[in-house]
């Protein structure tokens, strides 16, 4: 038993699970044997999925329906990751967008949108380490956007959220350096997803087909990318060499940030 239990990869949590991303990502890793625990807010979407995941894969899947825009609703997921070892992959996926400018978005869909995608993403994520490190094991994923780069029209908090995704995650990679633990920044591109619906904002209509990728196709490239061992993965990311060019870039800009001296186009006179 004890053998049989070692060969298991252990149990996924994966935020977000109702739909999406999220959903592929169970059905992907309930293939690779991980059990999983589903976290969204739709309960009875949620059981059908996980009956569906323990008929096709035979593994077990158990729901936690939580608002992860809410303290108690990140309590209950922080919960179910520290108290049970046999936790080893946190996929925290859930996040949602609204296509719209700042001065038209209700202030309660501002704070529920920073509330899921920064504040659960950065508590759970805490939680995931604290677990994995006291072990020396463990996978965080954590999904960002390719929309977390420069900013874009209609989505001023949600383009902000990301690139706090991109700073937070390379961040914990340095925490973990030298550990057995495991951080992947996953950054998709425009995917086929129901993130932009729920909250009321915009539908993916409007962009072009070519460059809005299948959630299948985005998932399998992120779980290609861990298998590779990469620390940020750009499923629709085809020059890598934009990617090593823009970290380079911001990493001297940083230095060069930090003088104690105005430059020279600031002097009176100058």
């Amino acid at each position: 038993m004890t053998h049989q239990h070692s060969d298991k990869p252990g149990v996924a949590i994966v935020t977000g699970a109702s739909s999406g991303i999220g959903r592929v990502y169970a059905d992907r890793l309930a293939a690779r044997g991980y059990d999983l625990v589903l976290v969204a807010r739709r309960e009875e979407r949620l059981r059908d999925i996980a009956a569906d995941l323990r008929q096709r894969h035979a593994v077990n899947a158990e729901v936690l329906a939580a608002d992860l825009s809410r303290p108690a609703g990140v309590a209950a997921v922080v919960e179910r990751l520290s108290g049970d070892a046999s936790v080893s992959l946190l996929v925290n996926n859930a996040g949602f967008s609204a296509l719209k400018p700042l001065t038209d978005t209700p202030d309660n869909v501002i704070l529920d949108m920073i509330g899921l995608n920064v504040t659960a993403l950065t508590v759970l994520s805490k939680a995931a380490l604290v677990a994995f490190k006291a072990r020396n094991a463990g996978t965080l994923v954590n999904v960002g956007s390719g929309a977390g780069f420069a900013p874009y029209p209609g989505i001023p908090v949600y383009g902000s959220t990301k690139a706090y995704v991109y700073l937070f995650t390379q961040s914990l990679q340095s925490e973990v350096e030298g550990t057995a633990v495991r951080v992947q920044l996953v950054l998709p591109g425009a995917v086929i997803s129901e993130g932009w619906d729920v909250a009321g904002g915009a539908a993916l209509e409007p962009l072009p087909e070519a460059i809005v990728m299948t959630t299948e196709d985005c998932v399998d490239a992120a779980l290609a990318g861990l298998d590779l061992g990469e620390r940020v993965t750009c499923p629709s990311l085809h020059d890598e060499t934009i990617l090593r060019d823009y970290e380079a870039l911001t990493g001297r800009l940083m230095q060069s940030m930090f003088d104690g001296k105005p430059a020279a186009r600031y002097k009176a006179g100058g």
